[in-house]
């Protein structure tokens, strides 16, 4: 679930303005990035694998959040 900046009854943020960091599985890595490449995304993380055994990369969007995608599906 994703939501938007708001202000709780009292009054004060309890969600402020700000990137987020969100990382999202996928079966083919390799795959996504080739595509965010072509639509010109700008790549924060090459794709490499890790030593916990996920595959990912990460891209940076224009309003500055980052985003994660990768194999790594948890414990």
């Amino acid at each position: 679930m994703f939501g938007s900046t708001g202000s709780s009854e009292e009054g004060h943020d309890i969600f402020p303005e700000g990137p987020v960091s969100i990382y999202v599985v996928c079966d083919d890595p390799d795959a996504l990035l080739e595509r965010a490449r072509k639509a010109g995304a700008d790549i924060a993380l090459p794709i490499k694998d890790e030593d916990y055994g996920s595959r990912g990369f990460s891209v940076r969007d224009p309003e500055g959040n980052h985003w994660s995608f990768g194999t790594y599906r948890g414990a």
